[in-house]
């Protein structure tokens, strides 16, 4: 799979992905990940990346002008929509959920255009696939829900993680949390491991997990 960042800081990305899990499924050629700088597509001699919003207000927003040609730089024009995803960080978006990291990980390439400053130019809309929030809460930009998009993501590739791992985890049924998990010592200071998971009586375990679990509602 190929991943391929459009941003105005490539250099956050220097470090969370250098680690861990992303790091080994790179080195194993899982995954490629490449970071676009969206300032060598400005416009003039000082790279000009946004403006002011039209009919005014307070803040900047990224220009189409540079996000057009930013994006054409890196679109596969081999692969089908089914094969390849645009999609933009951004508070307008649509709530990411576990589905759509599953969605996502079954592509040969997905396009993330981190969003920043006040918004941007609402015509990007015409060039994407669709627009992602990681939460109803406010970034300084969208390189930290990128950041959470990706690794999502790349976990769920087949052969990044050992088989079986993801398919009883939180979420990998809708709004379901995983059971609570225990090990050494099973007595601390007092609190104990529930004493059916000391038995070894897996029928057992399993009803308990499953009565353990508990949906996102209820915390």
């Amino acid at each position: 799979m190929k991943i391929s960042v459009l941003t105005l800081f490539p250099q956050m990305f220097q470090g969370p992905f250098d680690f861990s899990i992303i790091k080994r499924a790179r080195e194993d050629g899982y995954v490629e990940i490449n970071f676009i700088d969206i300032r060598d597509f400005g416009i003039g001699k000082h790279k000009i990346v946004d403006d002011k919003t039209y009919g005014g207000g307070h803040g900047m927003v990224l220009k189409i002008d540079v996000l057009k040609p930013a994006l054409g730089s890196v679109i596969d024009k081999n692969l089908s929509k089914e094969e390849q995803k645009i999609i933009l960080t951004a508070a307008t978006g649509k709530t990411y959920k576990q589905e759509i990291a599953k969605e996502y990980s079954k592509l040969k390439h997905l396009i993330i255009i981190c969003g920043h400053y006040e918004g941007t130019d609402a015509r990007i809309r015409e060039f994407i696939d669709a627009e992602v929030s990681i939460g109803d809460f406010i970034l300084t930009g969208g390189e930290i829900p990128t950041m959470a998009i990706i690794d999502s993501v790349v976990r769920l590739i087949p052969g990044v993680l050992r088989k079986g791992v993801t398919e009883n985890e939180s979420f990998s049924e809708e709004n379901i949390l995983e059971h609570p998990h225990y090990t050494r010592p099973d007595n601390f200071e007092g609190l104990k491991v529930p004493e059916v998971l000391l038995e070894g009586n897996h029928a057992k375990i399993d009803e308990w997990r499953n009565k353990s679990k508990k949906t996102k509602a209820q915390g």
